[in-house]
């Protein structure tokens, strides 16, 4: 796997975690938190949101959903 690719699958997972571990949060706080820009988060907010692991459930705030994950390293 490409370094730019596992870099990518990294951060998408910490946001992941970031998100089960607060609740709800907002698009802002990811980007504070992951100091990447708004396209970057929103990008990546919606490869979780295409596997059903995140869902908006207002303009701009993410929450987790019931699908089942296993945490790999």
């Amino acid at each position: 796997m490409k370094p730019s690719t596992n870099r990518m699958l990294n951060r998408i997972k910490s946001i992941y975690m970031f998100i089960n571990n607060h609740g709800t949060v907002t698009t802002q706080e990811l980007v504070e938190e992951f100091g990447i820009t708004p396209r970057t988060i929103q990008r990546d907010l919606n490869v979780l949101a295409h596997n059903d692991l995140v869902k908006s459930p207002s303009r701009g705030k993410w929450t987790t959903t019931q699908k089942k994950v296993k945490m790999t390293s």
